[in-house]
């Protein structure tokens, strides 16, 4: 018959935790192998990060100061085609001025001198004319198929 004292959990593997502080004999017993006295031997103590030792530590020997090419990165817009043909109508530019104007773009971003590029993603079946900075390749080729006319700005 099953009672609860006779119950063992089947599923959990058993590991066998190393007791320390049972007496001399027990090879953990009195300093439980922690040596004497110092912050190391003491209850709640765990190693910072970091730490080495007394050493200088390693993050301490490095500069603060260092290089990021964020400074001299310029903003770019991505358009995607679909964009194109959803927010502009036929015989409209595609232009920074225009983009600033429907809300694509801050005026932040015209004064900082970010570049617009333009890729491929959907259809496009509005003639417009399009002024950009960069284009994709599969942008180009769709631009060609439906023979709206692109120009790249050089600035």
């Amino acid at each position: 018959m099953t009672q609860l004292s006779n119950l063992k959990n089947t599923h959990r593997r058993t590991i066998n935790v190393q007791r320390v502080g049972r007496g001399v004999g027990s090879k953990r017993g009195k300093t439980c192998c922690r040596g004497h006295k110092g912050e190391g031997s003491r209850r709640g103590w765990k190693r910072m990060y970091g730490y080495e030792g007394g050493q200088m530590r390693l993050y301490w020997k490095l500069p603060c100061r260092g290089f990021t090419r964020g400074r001299f990165e310029t903003p770019t817009f991505i358009l995607n085609l679909e964009s194109l043909n959803r927010f502009f109508n036929d015989g409209e530019v595609v232009n920074r001025q225009t983009l600033h104007d429907k809300g694509f773009i801050s005026r932040a971003f015209l004064k900082q001198g970010g570049s617009i590029k333009i890729l491929s993603k959907g259809k496009i079946e509005k003639k417009v004319i399009i002024e950009a900075d960069s284009f994709s390749q599969a942008a180009i080729k769709k631009l060609e198929d439906a023979k709206i006319s692109y120009k790249v700005i050089t600035t």
